[in-house]
């Protein structure tokens, strides 16, 4: 009877033995599976989370983007499309609007009752085609957001800083310029953009920018290759001062010096002393000699001088007896500009005053003999005027206010083997060049 007994007790020891066996065999396969099923998941979801987490941490900024030719702030009428749709969002509303279909929106919308009206792309861009640009009608990554502003509508659009700045280097210098050069504009720009971000310049609207001159031009030539491989090479690059953003001023050409904030009235200090007068030279001499805009020249008479320049001030002085530069500036830039005619005289202040002043609908003759016409704005203030006879003679150098990085120095010194971060150095004095 014991030998029975034991001979059930091993039968039952073994049946335990393959249950416990078949239980971890089951359970390993099921892992096994719920592995696999884990790896099988769509390569696209896990690509949209990646793409969610990051978004959530990109700096974006909101640009105010104006009417054609930045002529305004406020449009009567916004017209869109997308080639890969749209949808349309007001309040909880949301609307899909398909492919290629353009939509207007006008101030009595009714979908305004929701405060704003959002436009998101499926992919790619929104084309603006109420709006045109240098490249043609306005296109801008990123979303849309339209206000009613009184009768009027204000259009914002808010994008990653990164996708912001690969449509405004293109737009602030040639693509067609030395990628080093690129380089240093696309550090310059995405500084200034970062500056501009940690204030509203349209509170109401909580835009940091419009996409005018005001600020950077934005969008007004499309995004170009190398432009482009110059914001993702510098990736989060800025210029810092002292361990704050540098404010990276930056114009066109320069005379071969640069100048200082002087020039726009401004008093030099300690927090923008990195913006000081100088030479844009290097051992083959100054670096833009040969540039067009490196000097240039008017000659204007008596009698046309005096109508400019009652009509650009508003101030009548009778016939002209003398047009002088009274004070001069870091670098040779004009701070005042003293006129004595026949019924008073007139003093201007500052660099952009002095151009506004002293700007005609005539011929500036270029250094390569080209001519070129500004009504508006001489092309600087680093001037010289001489009185010959019956008509004055206006000589100057540059292509803009001069603080800062000159862009065609920049090209300049990137044919001769210079880096970005060697160019910034050069505009930028004691700077750092650091990740945001």
């Amino acid at each position: 009877m014991k030998r029975m007994k034991n001979k059930k007790h091993k039968k039952t020891i073994r049946l335990c033995g393959y249950i416990l066996c078949a239980a971890f065999f089951i359970a390993l396969i099921g892992g096994k599976f719920a592995n696999t099923q884990e790896k099988q998941k769509p390569q696209e979801e896990k690509e949209q989370v990646q793409k969610n987490k990051s978004d959530k941490n990109t700096k974006k900024i909101r640009v105010l983007l104006m009417t054609t030719g930045y002529k305004g702030t406020y449009h009567s009428k916004v017209t869109v499309s997308a080639e890969g749709g749209m949808v349309l969002s007001a309040g909880k509303k949301k609307i899909k609007i398909p492919s290629g279909k353009s939509i207007s929106i006008k101030p009595d919308d009714a979908r305004f009752k929701y405060s704003v009206i959002r436009l998101k792309p499926n992919s790619g861009a929104i084309a603006v085609e109420s709006i045109q640009r240098g490249r043609g009608t306005a296109v801008y990554n990123g979303t849309l957001e339209v206000r009613r502003a009184g009768g009027k509508i204000v259009l914002i659009n808010e994008l990653p800083v990164e996708k912001y700045l690969c449509a405004v280097v293109p737009s602030e210098m040639g693509a067609s310029y030395e990628l080093e050069a690129l380089k240093a504009q696309a550090v310059c720009a995405r500084s200034y953009a970062y500056q501009q971000m940690q204030n509203y310049a349209y509170p109401k609207y909580k835009a940091h920018v419009n996409d005018s001159t005001a600020y950077q031009v934005y969008g007004n030539f499309s995004p170009a290759e190398r432009s482009t491989k110059a914001v993702k090479e510098t990736a989060g690059e800025v210029v810092k001062y002292k361990g704050k953003l540098a404010t990276t001023y930056y114009y066109s050409t320069s005379c071969g010096r640069t100048t200082t904030v002087k020039a726009w009235g401004s008093a030099p200090s300690s927090k923008n002393s990195y913006l000081k007068s100088v030479r844009v030279k290097g051992t083959k001499g100054d670096y833009e000699k040969k540039q067009p805009w490196y000097r240039w020249n008017v000659i204007v008479s008596k009698i046309e001088l005096e109508k400019i320049i009652q009509n650009n001030t508003g101030k009548e002085i009778g016939k002209i007896r003398t047009v002088r530069i009274t004070e001069y500036g870091p670098g040779g830039v004009a701070l005042k500009l003293k006129v004595t005619g026949s019924k008073g005289k007139l003093v201007v202040s500052t660099e952009n005053k002095i151009r506004t002043a002293l700007a005609g609908n005539y011929d500036i003759v270029r250094q390569d003999g080209s001519k070129v016409k500004f009504p508006t704005l001489l092309p600087s203030a680093f001037i010289t005027i001489v009185k010959e006879g019956d008509f004055f003679h206006i000589k100057g150098g540059g292509f803009g206010h001069g603080i800062g990085m000159s862009q065609s120095g920049a090209n300049e010194m990137a044919r001769q083997g210079k880096d970005y971060k060697e160019i910034l150095k050069l505009f930028y004095s004691d700077i750092r060049i650091e990740k945001s």
